[in-house]
């Protein structure tokens, strides 16, 4: 039994779509640019053509309940691969805390999609922390943290994390609930913050998001 000839899709152009074949659909979630033009940004195949706005409406509908924070002291090109990273793991907000300019060269356009709050200070994030019932985890290996390989995460909580080199600042330690670190096996004294951060964050995804969360 011969089958009618399914209309063809839009052309795979290596990085996203080509422009979309016409008759487009009748979505109020598309852009007309895009269907005309063609699709090459970074995102799931579920939302080629979509407009911004609408991505990020949908995200909101199943964002999770915890936060990332970063300090920004000294416009650090890690705090654009966290918010990348936070966008990929759907945190419900990054807190930028300090500077409120940061480099956003590392998100890859991801800061488009993501929610991100600036928090002049540690003082101020303990503020909203407090108001929102969110658990303040600092991730840092410092004397006295515990194991993140086996410590059970909040469902509603701030990861937060320092400056690459440093780390913590002393008022950030000041503001924590508890303190995690994350187990090292070689020689160097540390690893990359933006490693440490996916590294947490994954692992709240485990815990509450997973297949058994």
């Amino acid at each position: 039994m011969s089958r009618e000839p399914e209309p063809p899709g839009p052309p795979d152009v290596g990085i996203g779509v080509g422009p979309h074949p016409r008759p487009w659909p009748d979505d109020p979630r598309l852009d007309p640019e895009l269907l005309a033009t063609g699709d090459r940004r970074n995102v799931q195949d579920r939302y080629r053509y979509w407009r911004v706005e609408a991505i990020v409406a949908e995200l909101d509908t199943r964002r999770f309940d915890y936060h990332v924070a970063i300090e920004n002291l000294k416009h650090d090109l890690n705090i654009g691969s966290i918010v990348r990273t936070a966008n990929a793991f759907l945190a419900a907000e990054v807190h930028v805390v300090g500077r409120r300019r940061w480099n956003r060269r590392g998100a890859m356009v991801t800061d488009r999609y993501q929610h991100i709050r600036h928090q002049p200070d540690p003082a101020a994030l303990k503020s909203f922390a407090e108001a929102e019932d969110l658990a303040i985890l600092g991730l840092d290996n410092v004397p006295g943290a515990q194991p993140l390989e086996s410590a059970p995460l909040p469902r509603r909580c701030i990861l937060l994390f320092g400056q690459e080199g440093p780390g913590l600042s002393p008022e950030s330690l000041q503001v924590c609930d508890g303190l995690l670190s994350i187990a090292q096996f070689g020689s160097t004294r540390s690893i990359n913050v933006s490693a440490a951060a996916a590294i947490a964050m994954h692992t709240w995804i485990r815990q509450h998001a997973g297949p058994e969360g």
